[in-house]
């Protein structure tokens, strides 16, 4: 069962040069405000790698789709253009596990270098969890990469609790309302009852002066 809600983002374009710079930036911005900053190297050189394989060799056009999807602890890049034959991966030679290549210098432009050389597959095959090519029929292929994301922080959870004084209605029976009784007259305050109080003797009222 899916517990975390995927994230998505789309965009179709021309893979033209000055195209392929501003999807590079888009793609970063989203992983940037994904929270996935370890990741955009990585996804960035491979967005690089596949648009420019669609405008070196794709036909009969160079429209195509890029796609990005955060599924739990993976981000899959693909680009999808409308040209049916499968890509091939050339050799990387002088590159090791962690896709580092000898005399090529560090950093995503070196790596970018790489990428429109006919190498950019075996790059993206170095540095990524998992890659492949899902062909689409005669409507062209898709072909994608996985990158393994950062476990999120643990969140904190703060729990508020408002405590609130409740009193019950016969906390203070001296005041209870009685049927029929007015709220002058007292109670008694170990039964309830309201207290008999006697009438005034008018014989023995006192005179008043006049």
């Amino acid at each position: 069962m899916i517990s975390e809600p995927s994230r998505y983002y789309a965009v179709e374009l021309h893979a033209l040069p000055s195209r392929i710079g501003q999807v590079r930036r888009i793609v970063s911005a989203h992983l940037r405000h994904w929270h996935l900053d370890a990741l955009i190297d990585h996804a960035a050189l491979g967005v690089t790698e596949l648009l420019t394989n669609v405008h070196r060799h794709a036909q009969p056009d160079k429209r195509c789709t890029v796609e990005i999807e955060l599924l739990l602890d993976r981000l899959t890049v693909s680009v999808r253009d409308h040209d049916p034959r499968i890509p091939k991966a050339g050799t990387l030679h002088g590159a090791d596990i962690d896709g580092d290549v000898d005399g090529v210098g560090d950093g995503l432009e070196a790596l970018e270098a790489l990428a429109t050389c006919g190498r950019g597959l075996a790059i993206i095959g170095a540095v990524s969890e998992s890659w492949g090519v899902r062909p689409c029929g005669a409507d062209g292929k898709v072909v994608w990469f996985t990158l393994v994301a950062p476990a999120p922080p643990v969140p904190v959870e703060v729990c508020r609790v408002a405590v609130r004084d409740v009193l019950p209605a016969s906390s203070f029976p001296r005041y209870d309302r009685f049927p029929g009784v007015p709220l002058s007259i007292p109670a008694d305050p170990l039964s309830g009852d309201p207290l008999t109080v006697p009438a005034a003797d008018p014989t023995r009222a006192p005179a008043v002066a006049l």
